[in-house]
């Protein structure tokens, strides 16, 4: 079993070195976005979705006005080595409620119930959770007690209880992050690399890629809820 561990203030440097190799490592699995490390651009999402979570992980310490908590699981054997990662944001005007923004297991330790224990425990805190998801893992959810209630772009909304909180969550503005100069940086060298026209098919790759899943997805939650299913409301969002 793994060692369980809440932080609500920052977290050793080790940790936080592991999260974002996680992260890296995990790229298609953890981001709405999904795309494969055969897109030429899936560099630029490694380097812009690891930010983003190194981001959220300095917020630990209240400096950007977003509430943020972190369920690390590390391995009994070895204290020193994360083994998987839960970072939600609480719902400011609900203390019962938060939302899931990213997660992941590291491949070595999968199927051994890690994802289920850091799920339980959060939601011992936070008992109205709300996650997005591929509609191929929306079964795994259900298994621990989160029903569908909507769609979000291009994953299935889920909730522990049949509606979104009323509340207000705040999330980072990542539109900085894309525009930055680093991404730039990332965008020309592999533009010197491939050439104008690969990159364009990169990018048109990633477009149909994305109207796929929000297709798959839109239609799992009508069928799933009914085709006059109204979508179901959420947290209201703050950019930070």
């Amino acid at each position: 079993m793994p060692q369980i561990t809440h932080f609500k203030t920052p977290c050793p440097e080790h940790i936080n070195s592991q999260i974002l190799q996680m992260v890296v490592d995990n790229l298609t699995d953890i981001s709405m976005v999904a795309i494969p490390p055969s897109n030429l651009l899936y560099n630029v999402y490694q380097y812009a979705i690891g930010f983003e979570v190194h981001l959220y992980l300095e917020a630990l310490n209240g400096a950007k006005g977003i509430d943020v908590e972190l369920i690390v699981a590390t391995d009994l054997d070895d204290p020193e080595q994360v083994i998987g990662f839960l970072l939600y944001l609480p719902v400011k005007d609900d203390p019962e409620a938060c939302g899931v923004a990213y997660m992941a297991v590291h491949a070595s330790h999968r199927r051994q119930g890690i994802a289920r224990r850091m799920l339980r425990e959060m939601v011992g805190r936070y008992p109205h959770a709300e996650l997005t998801c591929a509609v191929a893992k929306v079964p795994y959810f259900e298994a621990m007690g989160f029903q569908v209630v909507g769609v979000r772009a291009t994953q299935v909304l889920m909730n522990t209880r049949d509606h979104g909180s009323d509340g207000l969550m705040a999330l980072l503005d990542v539109a900085p992050i894309y525009s930055s100069l680093e991404v730039r940086q990332i965008h020309t060298y592999l533009l010197q690399k491939n050439g104008k026209r690969a990159m364009l098919d990169a990018e048109k790759q990633r477009d149909r890629h994305l109207d796929q899943l929000t297709r798959k997805a839109s239609e799992f939650v009508r069928e799933r809820l009914g085709e006059d299913a109204v979508p179901a409301n959420g947290p209201r969002l703050r950019l930070v």
